[in-house]
Order: C-alpha cells, then structure tokens, then sequence
C-alpha cells in the first residue's frame, strides 16, 4: 500500500536533490528544466503515471525557487519564466502519460502472448488425451497445468459428474451446478473466480469454473470452448468406439447363429429321413407308428425353426435387396396365414381380408418372411388359446397389414427398442424363445420397400403390429400412428 507513496517520495527526493545540486552549480533554469524532465521519465518507467506527475510538480516547485528569478523564492516575477514552467509541467504530464501508454501495450503484448501460448499448449495436450482413461479429470488437469489456474472444476451434465483440480472449494462445485442450472456466465473479479457454461450447439450440457489471478475474461472464453470442443470429440470417439464395438459383437452374434443353424440342419436332416424310412417300411405297431409321426412332425418343426433362423442370419448380415413385383396383398396374407397355421399352436387364426383388392409392388419372398414373423411373434406372446387377428386395410396413399394378439403387454419406453438388432424385453426373454433379430430384419424390410412397420400397445386393446406399405401408383405418405 505504500508503493505509491514511495514512488513520489524518492521523485520528488532526487527532484531537490539534483535542483539544489545544479544551484551550486549555477546551472540556468534549461538546464535544470532537461534533468526533471529526465527524472520524471525515470520515475513513470518504474513506478507510474501519479508518482509522476506528483515528482513533475515537484520539479516545478523545484524550479521555481532555485532558478527562477528572484532566487530562492517561490515567487517568480518574469512572466516569460511562467511560460516556460507551464510548458514544462505540461511537457512532462505528456511524456509520463506517453510513457504510461507505451508500457501498458508492452504489458498487454505480453500478456496476449503469453496467454496465446498457454492456450495452445492446452489445446495441443488436448489432442492427445489418453483415450483409455476418463476425458473430464484430464482436462481439468491439463487446465491447471497449462493454464495456471489456481482451481478448476468441470461439471458435465450428461452423467453427471464433477472433475476437479487444484484448490477447489465446495462452494465452486455449488457454483459449477448453479451455472449449468441458470445457464449463466459469471465473473467475480474481486475473488478472481470465473464462470462458463458449456455449450453443444444451443443446448448446455456442463459448466467450469475457474479461478485464477491470471486469467481474464477473453481467456477463459477461449478455455470454455476448447473444453467444448474437448468433450464433442470425447463423446464421438466414444460413440464410434461404442458403434464399432457393436458392428462387431453383432457380426459374431450372427455369425455364431449362422454357424448353430448348419449345425443344427445336418442332424435333424438325418432324423427326418430316418423317421420318413421308418414310416414307409410300414412295420410299426401302431403305438410305434404314433411316435414316429410325433418325432417327424416336431423334426419337421424345428427344421423350419432353424431355416428361418438361418434366414433372419442371412438377411441381417448383409443388405437387404430387392426383387419388386406387383401383387395383391390380401391374397398374400391369406396364403401366409394358411401355411402358419402349424407355427401358431392352438391360437385360432382370423383373417379380415376388406372388401376390395390391394395392390402393392414389393419382394414377394422378403414380405412373405416379414408377415410370417409377426405373426408367430405374436404367437409367442399372446396369452393362451386367445386369438390371432391378421387385417388388410387402405389408410390414405398405404395398404397396412395389422397383426393383433392378446397377452403380454409392450411398455411404451420399449416399443421403439424391440426393433433393435438383438434386443429382447427383459420381461419377456425367459418366456418365448426366440434370436432377438425377426422384428429388425423386419423393420428393415418394411423401410427398404418405402414403408414402416411399429406397434401399439396396452392393457385395453392388446399389441398389434403394422406394416404399411405404398399402394401401386401412389407417393408414399406416412401412416398417422
């Protein structure tokens, strides 16, 4: 607090001491004029404008009493002599000011730089964060070290989480939720402590809170966005490690049904011939008989269960292509509920056909597999010997095929996630068996033929699944749901 002070006081001490120095002398009131003028540089240079100015008017009282006729007075009689002490005094509190200036610019160039070159290190350490290890403590790690910041706490909201390091308080990590929460920027210059949202896009999604005497308000601007930035690339790289993790568990998912599915085919292959042999040699008892038609039928059975699997694995490991052609949807679905009958059990079938033809262009085979799917999907889950409606109606520019069964209920949180690749309801996978793929071949199928396929839900109605599909010779347009 006495820096100040101490400032003006050597000024104005070496002010009189050189005043009275040159009155030995006999220097005139120029010559003593040109050493003030020197010494107040000096004292701008290291200490600041007021010592200057304070050593300035000391100069002038200095100049005023020594060498300004009459001497060793403060009264000064020639006019021309105020002209030059005015001049003098105005001269000096323009180079102090000018001085000033020019050192408050070199302290800024400084700072800009030396800023400029903490923020790149940041951002460079940035790029190569350990993706083995969590992003959010790096970071705040990075920014103390880099930065300088005496405390750093990063809330992100998407976990949530809090990261720290240096010395923080509770009170910032208080102040990080509340800035997240009110979606407010802050500076508290008095306690050096700054505070910024984090911004995807216009949605917020964490905060930091910085403090630190170095840090300015530009500054931690440009941190706020380089953490951003930090936390984008962080989620996508994490994204595309989580996707390809899922490419990969899929494919061998697939592949492993693949394999289990020809595994499966060679031995039932031989029951069924050796049943068929059986039957044809015809010298069974009829007890004997009766097994054997038994065996056969369920072989039979998990026959076409392991070619359908074998199907949906084909079909979900590569893109589906299509073979379009036109048909009549309701001589379709009549065809298919036919040959389903044995896949249902003892749930009565009921066909609601419309009063008139509809037409679609699409793959015969693929949709024939799709219908198929959803009814023996809702096979599986309906409740006991309850029926099974399949309907063909028109709505608006689509022919939409609906699959309605009573039973199990389909929570609305899920009946978007049933037709992702491999899922299965977990209250439902221990009941009905079944490869958690039919319902994702079949969703694929419905939008690579320009149409959808969802499913309603509830305790009133039961679950019913549509497939809609453009009707021939008219612009798809979306089913209302």
């Amino acid at each position: 607090m006495l820096r100040p002070f101490r400032g003006a006081a050597i000024g104005s001490a070496v002010v009189l001491l050189v005043s009275f120095c040159g009155y030995r002398l006999h220097f005139n009131l120029s010559a003593a004029a040109s050493l003030d003028i020197l010494i107040v540089f000096f004292i701008t240079f290291w200490f600041g404008f007021w010592q200057a100015t304070a050593t300035s008017f000391a100069a002038v009282a200095c100049l005023a009493y020594f060498f300004a006729p009459p001497i060793l007075s403060f009264y000064v009689s020639d006019p021309h002599n105020w002209v030059a002490l005015a001049v003098f005094e105005l001269t000096a509190l323009l180079v102090s000011q000018l001085s000033t200036q020019a050192q408050n610019q070199k302290r800024r160039a400084v700072l800009l730089h030396d800023n400029a070159t903490r923020l790149y290190d940041f951002s460079r350490s940035i790029l190569i964060l350990n993706r083995k290890e969590a992003t959010g403590p790096q970071i705040a790690s990075l920014i103390q070290k880099n930065i300088g910041a005496d405390a750093v706490v990063i809330f992100d909201a998407t976990i949530p989480r809090l990261y720290t390091a240096g010395n923080w308080t509770q009170e910032d990590e208080q102040l990080a939720r509340s800035a997240y929460f009110q979606n407010t920027n802050g500076d508290l210059v008095n306690s050096s402590r700054w505070q910024r949202v984090l911004h995807n896009g216009s949605q917020p999604f964490g905060s930091v809170i910085l403090s630190g005497d170095r840090l300015t308000p530009l500054m931690v601007d440009a941190i706020a966005s380089l953490v951003t930035v930090a936390f984008e690339r962080a989620h996508s790289l994490e994204k595309e490690m989580q996707a390809e993790a899922e490419r990969q568990s899929e494919q061998l998912r697939t592949t492993v049904l693949d394999g289990l599915a020809h595994a499966f085919k060679t031995p039932l292959t031989v029951i069924l011939a050796s049943t068929s042999g059986l039957i044809e040699a015809g010298q069974l008892t009829r007890s004997q008989a009766e097994l054997v038609a038994l065996i056969d039928q369920h072989a039979n059975k998990l026959s076409g269960l392991t070619n359908h699997c074998l199907g949906m694995a084909k079909l979900e490991s590569a893109a589906i292509k299509l073979r379009p052609d036109e048909m009549e949807m309701s001589a379709l679905v009549e065809e298919i509920a036919s040959d389903c009958c044995d896949q249902v059990g003892r749930h009565p079938l009921r066909v609601d056909l419309g009063a008139r033809d509809f037409m679609v262009s699409g793959d015969r085979p693929l949709l024939a597999i799709t219908i198929t799917e959803l009814i023996v999907n809702a096979a599986k889950y309906a409740s006991i010997d309850s029926p099974i409606t399949i309907s063909v109606l028109e709505h608006g520019k689509q022919v939409v095929v609906s699959v309605h069964n009573e039973g199990s209920i389909i929570e609305p949180f899920e009946q978007r996630r049933i037709f992702e690749r491999f899922y299965r309801s977990p209250a439902t996978k221990h009941g009905a068996p079944g490869s958690g793929i039919g319902l994702s071949v079949a969703k694929r199928t419905a939008e690579a033929h320009h149409g959808s396929l969802w499913v309603n839900s509830d305790k009133v109605t039961g679950t019913t699944f549509f497939l809609s599909l453009p009707a021939i010779g008219r612009a798809c347009e979306p089913v209302a749901r």
